[in-house]
């Protein structure tokens, strides 16, 4: 028999404060901020920690939302297209994590935003965010690649990521931010 006592154990010493699997939906995504938005209250952290962890959640579930590949050719994986986490440990830093199923084909462009992101400091990344708001680019699913930049900026930390493949067509995308003490 599964012992829930131990998943809540696991959950309480990584320091989980919500954690999500599935179809990310419009409802979803309000429910998931309105939940955190109160946690955060109740933590008492200082206002300025906390509209910056909000602001980076918002922009985590939207990529979700938008960028998140709902795999209806694959019925055993239609149910498990998101993973969401968030936890705070003891110094108070948070980590947020996401994981999403991606087309194979999207993956070296996608790594080479990402990697390129990793490697600009805090005023190359100001800089980059104001080209690419000018620049009028958008992707296909009508992003024009803000919400990851904005994440970078507002974390103040690197990208820990990774891709698992699942099948010849997709693969699993893992996106780890820790969000700095103010």
């Amino acid at each position: 028999m599964f012992n829930v006592f131990d998943f809540y154990e696991k959950m309480e010493d990584g320091k989980i404060m919500l954690s999500f699997k599935g179809v990310i939906t419009p409802d979803l995504l309000s429910s998931i901020l309105q939940i955190m938005e109160s946690k955060l209250d109740n933590l008492g952290e200082e206002p300025r920690q906390r509209k910056k962890v909000y602001n980076v959640l918002v922009e985590c579930l939207q990529n979700l939302y938008h960028h998140g590949e709902v795999l209806t050719s694959t019925p055993a994986l239609a149910d498990k297209a998101s993973l969401f986490l968030i936890g705070r440990n003891d110094n108070g830093l948070y980590r947020i994590i996401t994981g999403n199923y991606i087309l194979n084909k999207s993956i070296p462009e996608l790594k080479s935003k990402i990697e390129q992101i990793n490697a600009m400091n805090r005023e190359q990344l100001k800089a980059y965010y104001l080209q690419t708001l000018n620049n009028e680019f958008y992707s296909e699913k009508g992003g024009g690649g803000l919400g990851i930049i904005d994440i970078a900026r507002k974390s103040g930390q690197k990208f820990d990521y990774s891709f698992s493949k699942v099948d010849e067509e997709f693969s699993f995308f893992s996106l780890v931010i820790t969000v700095n003490n103010v």
